[in-house]
């Protein structure tokens, strides 16, 4: 395979599962219906609130996820890849949860699963302080998938200001990134397009990155701008606001081979063996 249609599903996930499986499911069947062959999902695809004490009754095992379950028959039933963003679920032996990526194959099948490594304990000048630290356990181990179009890297929202991820996952053979992600709107105006596009650049791979995008039911405010961009760091289409909707792209799978060849940055890495003063 050396052409692929991919889309991004922008949404605006709420405080109830029922209904944010339903916009999903709308969504991407919209996707499939222009022709996706695999569609990803946002952060936070079956569940959006930060207020505290209040999302973690909902939040149950992977095994028995309302959200999981649905987009696994919906992939079998359409025939398609389906990146769910992340979900969140809980872990045995553990009060704290993950925040999982789940690439699911189109006979429904789960292909792989990431946790996100990064946690978004932050303050970024919203009024809001973010510790996702408190309630998830950060993931150990990095993730690349198997599919019938290449390797797939999988990564989570603020796993994007660690490039050694990315490039660690580029030079295992992904040619694919995916980035689904909860901006806030502070952070996501000032840096979303410049990091995303920085990660492209560095691994000379196409990047997925479907995004929360609004005022959250929750109070809080995401960024949008869902983008999918080439291995030469060009925006291939963008989802231009907050609102949810679905954008595709048709992606050559060879450029990410030629940009490789005119840059071949992923084989050149050097050894530093100190940092110094530079005054002798």
């Amino acid at each position: 395979m050396t052409h692929l249609r991919v889309a991004c599903v922008q949404m605006r996930s709420g405080v109830e599962i029922a209904p944010n499986i339903a916009a999903a499911s709308d969504l991407i069947r919209d996707a499939a219906g222009q022709g996706a062959q695999l569609v990803a999902t946002p952060e936070m695809t079956n569940l959006l609130d930060i207020r505290p004490g209040k999302a973690r009754p909902k939040i149950v095992p992977e095994a028995d996820d309302q959200t999981l379950a649905a987009m696994r028959s919906l992939a079998a039933e359409l025939g398609i890849w389906v990146l769910v963003g992340s979900i969140a679920v809980t872990l045995e032996g553990e009060d704290r949860l993950a925040n999982r990526s789940v690439l699911i194959a189109p006979d429904g099948s789960v292909r792989a699963r990431y946790d996100k490594i990064h946690m978004f304990d932050v303050e970024v000048g919203d009024g809001q302080s973010y510790r996702e630290s408190r309630a998830y356990r950060p993931g150990e181990r990095a993730v690349l998938a198997e599919t019938e179009f290449g390797k797939l890297g999988m990564t989570i929202c603020y796993d994007v200001r660690f490039p050694h991820l990315y490039r660690k996952l580029a030079q295992a053979g992904a040619g694919i990134l995916t980035i689904p992600a909860a901006f806030t709107r502070v952070t996501g105006k000032a840096h979303w397009h410049v990091l995303v596009r920085a990660r492209a650049i560095e691994t000379s791979s196409f990047i997925i990155a479907p995004a929360q995008g609004g005022k959250h039911e929750d109070g809080r405010e995401t960024f949008g701008h869902s983008l999918i961009v080439s291995p030469w760091g060009e925006v291939l289409t963008e989802k231009a606001d907050d609102e949810p909707g679905v954008i595709l792209a048709d992606l050559d799978l060879d450029a990410v081979a030629i940009a490789r060849r005119r840059i071949p940055s992923l084989g050149n890495d050097q050894s530093i063996s100190s940092i110094g003063d530079g005054a002798d």
